[in-house]
């Protein structure tokens, strides 16, 4: 029951920070001065009437109503400049920009997870030993170095100079198009779950219900694997929010060097353009995103640990 007033109160939060999301970024956006249809050849007239065309001549809080009014309809607005009079949500999903993105995403976050507990679990099971020593180096590079830093070392090395993959990955038709640009968005978050894993697992260790478990006898590979393991996965769940809706939304630079059309590059691409539908369409989506995931996480802190009052008095 605490679960369910609890979900029904983070939706009501969500709804509240998606309104304040989407205020925000129209205002802002609004607020720098010029227009999507100013260029060199246009004359005032011209702009003049494209504005009346799409609405941009009226006050802006009346712009922001009409827009919010329409989105509760399902109607993201359509394309000013790059792809004029087109909808918003076709070219955001129907294009496969949006799908690209969360394919990559999803892979990468995959890939950290699977990665990263057990390395960290293995660092936590042999501390102070060499094991744990090259592992606390390779973490700690990995997480040093620049995202675009190790897409521009891989694609030289496995690239261009071994072959081994393809230099572009702008159809992502086969698997091994895939290899590259995830390890390049799964490499800092691998190291980093990797980390927390084995500091949270370390301090579960000190606890005295491990101390119990090792006066009854139970072998420490058990210890560790089942009773510390579980705690220690809380603070990686809480990691695990924000890092899927980094991993999309920042997938920018990957998909850039890689020639990937997703929708970290088309963003930019819009925000240059000043395509206004398409700069609130996707900053929407994407907050959606990071909202959804937060709800996501809070709610997997009561399956992991039952113990956890999700609708304690203040909350």
């Amino acid at each position: 029951m605490d679960l369910l007033i609890y979900s029904l109160k983070r939706i009501g939060t969500a709804i509240l920070t998606l309104l304040l999301v989407a205020a925000i970024t129209f205002f802002l956006m609004n607020a720098i001065p010029g227009s999507p249809f100013m260029t060199d050849k246009s004359t005032p007239e011209q702009i003049a009437l494209a504005n009346a065309k799409y609405g941009l001549d009226k006050p802006l809080v009346v712009q922001f109503v009409n827009y919010i009014k329409n989105l509760l309809h399902g109607d993201m607005g359509t394309s000013l400049k790059m792809q004029q009079d087109t909808a918003v949500a076709k070219i955001l999903f129907g294009q496969g920009k949006f799908s690209r993105s969360i394919q990559l995403g999803v892979m990468a976050l995959l890939t950290a997870i699977i990665v990263g507990i057990p390395l960290g679990c293995l660092s936590a099971y042999y501390r102070g030993k060499w094991i744990d020593n090259v592992l606390r180096v390779i973490t700690t590079v990995g997480i040093a170095m620049p995202t675009f830093v190790i897409a521009t070392l891989m694609l030289f090395t496995f690239g261009v100079n071994l072959k081994i993959f393809p230099v572009q990955s702008d159809t992502l038709d086969t698997p091994i198009a895939y290899v590259m640009p995830v390890i390049t968005m799964s490499l800092y978050p691998s190291c980093h779950i990797a980390k927390l894993t084995r500091t949270s697992m370390l301090d579960s260790i000190s606890q005295d219900y491990i101390r119990t478990a090792r006066a009854k006898g139970l072998k420490t590979k058990m210890i560790l694997f089942k009773h510390a393991l579980r705690n220690s996965l809380i603070p990686v769940i809480t990691y695990l929010g924000p890092l899927t809706a980094s991993i999309i939304t920042g997938s920018l630079v990957v998909e850039q060097i890689y020639s990937i059309p997703g929708i970290g590059s088309y963003f930019v691409s819009s925000i240059l353009n000043r395509d206004y539908p398409i700069i609130m369409g996707t900053t929407i989506l994407l907050a959606a995103l990071i909202v959804f995931m937060n709800l996501v996480v809070d709610i997997a802190y009561k399956i992991v640990d039952p113990r956890i009052n999700l609708t304690k008095k203040g909350d």
